[in-house]
């Protein structure tokens, strides 16, 4: 007699993965780098006192242990300061495991495939090979010649023993063209991205160093620039997004789409698009003459029109525009409803939950199709 077979769930004990004492701190410590700005001392002692209230470590691994650990790994080395005292800085193999952790943290759930997964339908002298042949055309480059094929071909076509290659014998691997994309993310560090309790920067930073990591890894034939803009705006380089803080600034949008403007003005790609990440509204101008023209009273009329200016120049250059607006005030959608209209762009009103998310989701949909 059978015996019947029973199917059902087995529930049992949950077991942590087995994680070595240095990874596990590791994650800690470079969350904690990221929340202060790459001040490696503020970072450690965090992590004494979380190491206190939640024992982190045990008379086996100290914080003294994994110190050692992240010089010998070479994640941190001494320096030497401009008084002449000496101390601890972290190294650029740092800043690359943050923004892989971010990376991981924001778009960890992204199917992996290969880089340049993302063509058109057309076919001919692009630069991505699809592995199929097909015969020689006048105008293919010599470089798209498949040696291997063209000789298969005319052994087959003329003999071994009467061997010669001719033009009709000549095998060309196929093409196709694929679409990049030219990004400049402007990052809002205005003194409110730290106001009224709220922690705005380091999600930001989050964000922008997911972003980075994603395009130099999987796409590293798109570009993206990244600036900051409060009383004035200036770019900064990828190393430098663990340190980014803000500052006692107003908001100077004209002056970071000017700067965004003028760097994709230099790139050779078609497709370019601007990111913007901001919490307020616009509040400060730079007049021809230097002086700054400041009013954080409500929305300024004067400044207000220099945005939507600047938003019709974006479009007259086909550069699409997507603000990424993290306020509630109606006032303040409102001004972004009539700047998005002015440059036929797109806006999110959002928290900073999902904020990496959506811009993942647009960067992908946006560079997918030919942006005119």
């Amino acid at each position: 007699m059978e015996t019947n077979k029973r199917k059902g769930f087995i529930f049992r004990q949950y077991e942590a993965p087995n994680v070595s004492p240095f990874d596990k701190l590791f994650e800690i410590f470079t969350e904690l780098i990221t929340h202060t700005s790459g001040d490696l001392d503020e970072a450690l002692d965090w992590l004494r006192e979380l190491d206190k209230e939640y024992k982190l470590t045990d008379e086996n691994y100290t914080i003294d242990d994994f110190i050692e650990d992240l010089k010998k790994k070479g994640y941190i080395k001494d320096e030497v300061k401009d008084d002449g005292s000496g101390g601890l800085k972290i190294t650029a193999k740092t800043e690359r495991s943050i923004r892989q952790q971010a990376l991981n943290q924001i778009f960890g759930n992204l199917k992996k495939s290969g880089s340049g997964n993302h063509k058109t339908k057309h076919s001919g002298s692009g630069d991505e090979h699809t592995g199929e042949f097909r015969e020689y055309h006048f105008g293919d480059g010599l470089d798209r010649i498949s040696l291997t094929e063209s000789l298969k071909n005319a052994q087959i076509n003329n003999g071994i023993d009467s061997f010669m290659l001719t033009e009709n014998d000549l095998v060309v691997e196929d093409a196709q063209y694929k679409a990049q994309m030219s990004t400049v993310l402007m990052i809002d560090i205005s003194h409110s991205m730290i106001l009224y309790g709220e922690d705005r920067i380091t999600p930001a930073k989050k964000v922008a160093m997911a972003l980075a990591e994603l395009i130099t890894t999987r796409y590293p034939k798109d570009t993206l620039d990244i600036l900051v803009f409060g009383n004035d705006a200036w770019p900064i380089a990828i190393k430098d997004l663990p340190y980014l803080q803000v500052g006692p600034f107003h908001t100077n949008t004209v002056a970071g789409l000017q700067l965004a403007m003028d760097l994709l003005r230099r790139k050779r790609n078609t497709n370019k698009q601007i990111f913007m990440i901001t919490d307020g509204k616009p509040s400060c101008i730079r007049e021809s003459d230097g002086s700054y023209y400041m009013n954080s009273n409500g929305l300024d009329e004067y400044i207000v029109d220099k945005c939507y200016t600047m938003a019709q120049q974006a479009r007259k250059l086909h550069i699409p525009i997507t603000t990424f607006m993290i306020a509630s005030d109606p006032y303040l959608q409102q001004f972004v409803n009539h700047f998005t209209e002015a440059n036929q762009g797109k806006a999110f009103y959002t928290g900073l939950k999902g904020l990496g998310e959506m811009i993942f989701e647009d960067y992908e949909t946006n560079r997918k199709k030919r942006i005119k």
